[in-house]
């Protein structure tokens, strides 16, 4: 057996052992053979590493091949060709500007930033969806700032859904992104370990939001920029860390950058498989997070994620394909398909569940 870094697990490999969270809470047991949903969920836990048999199945992945044409679909077009440039472009900028504040000790030019994130969301409004072209930008060897210009952009349209003022919405845009720069005093010994982390070491990864925290701490920021950074991996059951604190000590941003950051890391593309269908990462915030989360802002959220993909063509697992007519208020990730054979309402159809988009 072999201890393994979640972005490293592929379906087909089998756990070894039981998988708690930090909070010595059993998410898969010993034995599991790992496929997309079990791999996601490992992620929505914050799951490091797994220890895993040595020898994985040939297959045991549920993806579909359709996800991987739809998601081909969305690379091979104009629109994202045009995205993906200046997205690569403006992440490297992004970088720079970091660097230099967390190694040179620059002072943080925010304007430089918002100036860098405004410039691919101008890309990004001629696109038929932002969030599929967020869902397809693979993963390079800066993930953590590609994630974190992914987690800016979601917020930037998350408080406008939230009917947030334009400062406001700055503010949870330069909250996305600085999230977690706190990653960038981590030694890659640790965060690319291929072996078991240590207890010191884990407590060390953990602590990525006091680091990001103390690196800003003597900026000029706003006061609720900086409770974001320290607070993004707080829940509101008091699951969360680094201090385990409940709903009504965390700060507006925080609860969106949270949000927003998990989404992101469920639904961005992995090495073994095209981007999660947005479907399944939202039945996942109801059946495993909703709690977690204030309501207020997880349901905004998700309600409008959802409505962006009405009369979208979706593959049901039972092979069927059809149209998005309506969405579910109490059940957001079931919506009623239009079909060659009728209407099914998948909220009264637990059995049925969208595959994927196509």
């Amino acid at each position: 057996m072999k201890r393994v870094n979640i972005s490293e697990l592929l379906p087909g490999m089998i756990t070894a052992e039981d998988v708690y969270n930090f909070n010595n809470q059993l998410i898969l047991p010993r034995g599991i053979i790992l496929n997309d949903k079990t791999i996601t969920k490992l992620e929505f836990y914050s799951v490091l590493q797994v220890k895993v048999e040595d020898q994985p199945l040939e297959s045991a992945s549920d993806e579909s091949p359709y996800e991987i044409s739809y998601s081909q679909k969305i690379q091979q077009s104009p629109e994202f060709i045009r995205f993906r440039k200046e997205f690569e472009t403006d992440v490297n900028n992004f970088k720079l500007v970091i660097n230099d504040v967390v190694k040179n000790g620059a002072p943080l030019d925010v304007d430089k930033l918002m100036n860098y994130t405004l410039n691919i969301l101008d890309v990004g409004a001629t696109t038929p969806n932002l969030f599929d072209m967020l869902h397809n930008m693979r993963q390079y060897d800066d993930a953590t700032y590609v994630h974190s210009m992914n987690v800016a952009l979601i917020c930037n349209v998350f408080a406008r859904w939230l009917r947030m003022s334009e400062e406001e919405t700055r503010l949870a845009t330069i909250s996305g992104l600085l999230h977690d720069i706190g990653k960038t005093k981590i030694p890659d010994s640790i965060i690319k370990k291929p072996g078991k982390l240590t207890d010191n070491e884990y407590d060390i990864v953990k602590k990525h939001p006091q680091e990001g925290y103390r690196i800003l701490q003597n900026s000029s920021l706003d006061p609720a920029i900086l409770d974001a950074v320290l607070m993004h991996h707080e829940r509101r059951d008091g699951s969360g860390y680094p201090f385990g604190v409940t709903g009504d000590k965390i700060g507006p941003y925080a609860k969106m950058v949270s949000i927003a950051d998990v989404y992101d890391a469920m639904t961005s593309a992995r090495i073994y498989r095209g981007p999660l269908c947005p479907f399944k990462a939202i039945s996942l915030f109801e059946s495993e997070g909703l709690d977690k989360y204030d309501t207020k802002y997880i349901m905004t959220f998700l309600e409008n994620v959802v409505n962006t993909y009405l009369l979208n063509e979706v593959r049901l697992n039972n092979g069927l394909t059809g149209t998005i007519v309506f969405i579910h208020k109490e059940k957001l990730s079931a919506p009623t398909i239009k079909t060659e054979h009728g209407f099914i309402d998948l909220s009264i159809h637990p059995d049925i569940t969208i595959e994927s988009l196509i």
